[in-house]
C-alpha cells in the first residue's frame, strides 16, 4: 500500500534539478509544432520528470510497447492544446514514448516543459495511485 509520505516525497521531496524552457510560450509551441506536427500538446509549469522504479521484466514489457519506464506530473497546466486540462490544474501524464530537454511525449501528448522542473525516480504504485 502506498503511504502518504512516499507520495508526499515524490510532489515535495527533493530530487535533480532539470532544466526546461526558458523562452516564450508561443516559441516552444512553435517548436512543437515543427517536431510533431498536428500533435496535441499540453504546456505545464513546476514540473516533475520521474523515472519509474521497476523490475527487469517490467522494464522489458514497457520496451516491447515502445514506452519508457517514465512519467511527467506538473502542479501547472498553463495551456492544453485540446481543452482536456484547464488552466491551473495539474496534471499526470501515462508512460512516455520519448523525451528531450523540453519536451515529454506520449502516445497521445507532448508536454511542453515551460521554467526549470525537477527529475525523481519513485515507485509504479506511488505514481499511479493518484488520480484527478
Amino acid at each position: 500500500m502506498v503511504t502518504l509520505d512516499e507520495i508526499s516525497q515524490l510532489f515535495y521531496g527533493a530530487g535533480e534539478d532539470a532544466p526546461g524552457w526558458q523562452g516564450s510560450q508561443e516559441d516552444l509551441i512553435s517548436l512543437a509544432a515543427k517536431e510533431f506536427p498536428g500533435k496535441p500538446f499540453c504546456v505545464v509549469k513546476q514540473w516533475i520528470l520521474i523515472d519509474l522504479i521497476v523490475t527487469a521484466e517490467e522494464k522489458d514489457k514497457l520496451t516491447k510497447l515502445g514506452l519508457l519506464p517514465a512519467t511527467l506530473y506538473a502542479h501547472e497546466v498553463v495551456l492544453d492544446s485540446q481543452g482536456r486540462f484547464q488552466p491551473n490544474m495539474w496534471v499526470r501524464s501515462n508512460f512516455g514514448v520519448s523525451s528531450t530537454e523540453y519536451m515529454f511525449e506520449t502516445k497521445s501528448t507532448v508536454y511542453l516543459l515551460l521554467g526549470d522542473g525537477v527529475r525523481k525516480k519513485a515507485e509504479l504504485s506511488t505514481v499511479f495511485s493518484f488520480r484527478a
